[in-house]
């Protein structure tokens, strides 16, 4: 396979991981009081699966085939 198409694919399936991640019922899961350092649960839940995607991204497009 060649590389352009790969990396491609992989960009696809992170698009898609995040659409999963950001749905309702997974959403919904961490609508809760609780905090976490004092952040509440579902500003940390957002914001920490955002910069996961970002990593993810950058993991697809910069790796190298050896």
């Amino acid at each position: 396979m060649n590389r352009p198409n790969l990396t491609g694919q992989r960009l696809v399936a992170v698009f898609l991981f995040g659409c999963v991640m950001f749905n309702y019922p997974l959403i919904a899961l961490f609508n809760k009081t609780g905090k976490v350092f004092e952040i509440p649960l579902l500003y940390f839940y957002i914001f920490t699966v955002w910069a996961m995607l970002i990593g993810l991204m950058a993991w697809a497009i910069e790796r190298r085939e050896d």
